[in-house]
């Protein structure tokens, strides 16, 4: 893995398991982005250009309820600033089935095409902030609904969603489930080290590694080059 040398962390693989490990490591071209919501209006996205970003993931739905108000002018700033962009969606595995929340996300901002500038859709799916953590469901039934959800999405898009989680809750809510590599790991840890990762991801493809930063909302890696980040 190849992150920037003040985060300072690799994942080896030994007997198919990431171990992480701490090393010196010399400057990489790991691109820098953010992602934003509702709560970062009136973004200036040359400033978030100049200050070194290349991708901005963008809020776009909730539930099957909530469209941010935010994304269309999100969305646009991104592109004409030159970024990578793309929607995600925030679940809620309680109030309905994974195929009716893809699918209300990709009829509000959540959909993909190969333009090369377009991220495939994420699925932000963690701790519940209105209700119990896991939602009620049972390790089982959240894993069938997030199958459901990536399932709906690859069918429409021909891509898997990304999937955004802590390594904490996917455990709890999920049993430690292994059974989604194909779905690009978009892991949040606030720290220098990206840390132990969900079961049957040998590495992250993002990483949230901190809350706030130089530009709005939160602050993103992506593990590789920028050659990597467009294919």
């Amino acid at each position: 893995m190849k992150w920037l040398a003040a985060l300072a962390f690799s994942l080896s693989v030994v007997q198919g398991s990431p171990v992480e490990t701490e090393i010196n490591l010399v400057k990489r071209a790991s691109p820098l982005g953010i992602d934003v919501s509702s709560y970062q209006p009136n973004i200036n996205w040359a400033t978030v250009k100049a200050n070194g970003a290349s991708f901005a993931f963008i809020k776009a739905t909730e539930g099957v309820g909530y469209i941010n108000p935010q994304f269309s002018p999100q969305y646009v700033g991104a592109t004409n600033a030159g970024l990578i962009r793309g929607g995600y969606h925030f679940a809620l595995p309680d109030r309905s089935t994974g195929a009716a929340q893809a699918t209300y996300f990709l009829a509000h901002g959540g959909g993909w095409s190969g333009d090369g500038i377009t991220l495939p859709g994420a699925l932000d799916i963690e701790y519940n902030p209105y209700g119990a953590t896991c939602y009620g469901l049972s390790t089982a039934s959240m894993v069938n609904w997030i199958a459901d959800f990536s399932n709906t999405y690859h069918s429409r898009t021909g891509r898997y969603p990304i999937i955004y989680t802590t390594t904490d809750w996917w455990t709890t809510c999920t049993g430690n489930y292994a059974g989604f590599a194909n779905n690009p790991l978009w892991i949040a840890r606030y720290a220098s080290a990206i840390g132990t990762l969900p079961a049957g991801w040998p590495y992250a493809t993002f990483w949230q590694y901190a809350d706030s930063g130089v530009n709005p909302g939160d602050a993103d890696l992506f593990n590789g080059d920028a050659a990597g980040l467009h294919r």
